[in-house]
């Protein structure tokens, strides 16, 4: 009879490839339940605390609070209903055109209205980790170290997402989907994850005009057949009942007191110091290397790559989504979170591109990303 010492010597040692737990998005998933029961603990167990709703437009309050912009999600998912929903929301069709969240919260738990702030928060969690998972996988595929997803994961334009009940998560959970049903050949699968984006979020149609861009440029005719049937042609339809139910499509530059975007890059960026120099300074000094700095090397490096006749979509994406962080409206730029929830596309493309052609000092320069988070403890 062998020893146990032996014996033993035939067992392959567990690797932490193989612990399941050992993930970036189950990392991604115990910070950000963590963070929402923090949160709602901190309130007596109210989960309200996470929609932030406002008297402004709860209560039709001309002089009321403002709230912030998951109390939106909040009163759709209460009240899908577009005739009686419209006053509670500042801007109606730019609000409802992010329809799927609400619904998949209103449907989690059967239109229980109390339990839809529930059902939010567990929504934003489940669909960060799942983004992440997806990501993970992506670079897995490419022989890139699945831990540099976390800097999406983590990236605080996302946390501050869950932190507040915005779809952020969803929508680019999606395009993290799209991307790696891509690589798996599954096209179908990816087109309807980017279809479904579009309902999470309107932004995501960068990645969408990407994809059909791509598709485009090579001559691949079923692609393009295929995206613009299940993907795009849905939403389109959707924006014109959107016009024709409300007065307006919901495409725009954001809700209440949007300001255009700009023509002049990075305007709306320097508009700040007219108001405030002081506040300029310190929004350049955070925005400058986590945002400007990614934006102009990302047209650098893809507009090359593009020039040389690579027009897959991990470049053109990446060329759109810095594309339009130049033209932002002052409106975004001006408040922190929504230059940091903006900034998810771009840094998703980052990652994504940075990957696909081994840029290890970049992808290494990402995780310096996730400091951002320390905005969070003012929210």
């Amino acid at each position: 009879m062998d020893s146990p010492a032996n014996q033993m010597s035939g067992i392959k040692p567990i690797t932490r490839k193989q612990i399941w737990f050992f993930h970036p998005a189950s990392l991604t998933f115990l910070v950000l339940a963590i963070m929402v029961v923090w949160v709602v603990a901190s309130q007596g167990g109210d989960p309200m605390a996470l929609v932030r709703p406002g008297t402004m437009y709860l209560e039709g309050d001309p002089q009321g609070t403002q709230g912030y912009d998951g109390q939106f999600v909040y009163y759709i998912a209460r009240d899908p209903n577009p005739e009686t929903v419209e006053r509670l929301l500042d801007v109606p069709a730019y609000r409802y055109q992010r329809i799927l969240l609400p619904l998949l919260a209103r449907f989690m738990v059967l239109g229980q209205d109390s339990a839809i702030p529930w059902s939010l928060a567990v929504l934003g969690i489940a669909f960060q980790t799942a983004g992440t998972w997806a990501l993970a996988a992506l670079l897995d595929g490419w022989g890139i170290n699945r831990w540099y997803s976390l800097a999406y994961g983590l990236f605080a334009g996302f946390t501050l997402a869950v932190r507040l009940d915005l779809p952020e998560p969803l929508a680019y959970g999606l395009v993290a989907g799209g991307f790696l049903a891509l690589q798996r050949k599954s096209n179908a699968w990816a087109w309807l994850c980017f279809g479904l984006a579009l309902f999470a979020k309107e932004v995501t149609v960068f990645f969408v005009a990407a994809a059909l861009l791509s598709a485009l440029l090579g001559r691949r005719w079923a692609e393009v057949t295929g995206l613009s049937l299940i993907a795009i042609l849905p939403y389109m339809l959707f924006q014109i009942w959107l016009w024709s139910t409300f007065g307006q499509p919901g495409l725009g530059s954001g809700g209440a007191m949007a300001t255009p975007f700009e023509v002049i890059p990075f305007m709306g960026l320097m508009r700040i110091g007219y108001y405030s120099p002081i506040y300029l300074v310190a929004m350049l000094v955070v925005f400058g290397p986590s945002v400007m700095l990614p934006t102009l090397w990302g047209l650098w490096v893809a507009i090359r790559r593009w020039l040389a006749g690579d027009t897959n979509i991990a470049v053109l994406a990446l060329i759109l989504n810095a594309l339009v962080m130049l033209f932002l409206p002052f409106s975004t730029y001006r408040e922190t979170g929504g230059t940091l929830r903006f900034a998810c596309g771009l840094i998703l493309s980052v990652i994504i591109y940075s990957s696909r052609y081994r840029m290890m000092k970049v992808l290494n320069y990402s995780q310096l990303w996730s400091v951002l988070n320390a905005f969070l403890l003012k929210s």
